[in-house]
């Protein structure tokens, strides 16, 4: 869905000479690559975030350098726009670029290995996979992770409002919230309420991973 970026893009970083696709949801078994990432995420997140800004059609497609007609069509899911186009976009609109890409998250969010709004570098051996874009002023606090079977690591709620999110990096871990806990593997990626009972309990020895602990 995405055309190349051009190397020379302004505000350049670590993504800006990338070209996105992705493949977030449920896990596939087809053997086939993801799907590429829909229009209608990006229609969305752009008429959402240009309503919060109180911009007109006009006034953003000016402060972006982009068509009207372009910006329009983005609005109504259709187009291919390319990573210049997105990243001015995100930079008018004060909004990282993650916003403008990531899918609506559900109450238990899985990303299995593979999957996710993916970003591929032109230029070396680098590939990103955007698992969650952090809520304006999150704190987050990182810990890496070991667990061996034999018992279950029970919590009880954390502070309204936290976010836990876990990615595996070996062994087979099954948590989330009581009752809907989720298997995952090495490479899987999940975010739940931590503001309620969860669990976490490894299936295989030399279990670890990564926990991302967010509060607002």
């Amino acid at each position: 869905m995405f055309v190349k970026a051009n190397d020379r893009t302004s505000g350049a970083n670590e993504m800006a000479d990338t070209a996105p696709e992705n493949g977030a949801g449920e896990a596939r078994d087809d053997g086939k690559p993801p799907a590429r990432l829909p229009l209608d995420w990006i229609a969305a997140s752009l008429r959402r975030e240009r309503t919060r800004a109180g911009l007109s059609l006009s006034e953003l497609a000016k402060r972006a350098g982009i068509a009207k007609s372009t910006l329009s069509q983005l609005e109504a899911a259709s187009g291919n726009p390319s990573m210049e186009t997105l990243w001015a976009l995100g930079v008018a609109l004060g909004v990282p670029f993650s916003a403008l890409i990531e899918p609506p998250a559900p109450a238990v969010q899985v990303i299995r290995a593979g999957e996710g709004p993916t970003v591929h570098s032109e230029h070396s051996s680098y590939t990103a996979v955007l698992l969650s874009a952090s809520p304006p002023g999150a704190r987050r606090d990182i810990y890496r992770t070991r667990l061996e079977p034999g018992s279950v690591r029970e919590s009880q709620p954390h502070i309204p409002g936290t976010v836990e999110h876990l990615t595996v990096s070996t062994g087979r871990v099954k948590a989330g919230p009581s009752g809907e806990e989720v298997v995952l593997g090495p490479g899987d990626y999940m975010a739940f309420r931590g503001d309620v009972p969860h669990s976490y309990e490894a299936l295989a020895p030399g279990t670890s991973f990564v926990l991302v602990m967010q509060h607002v």
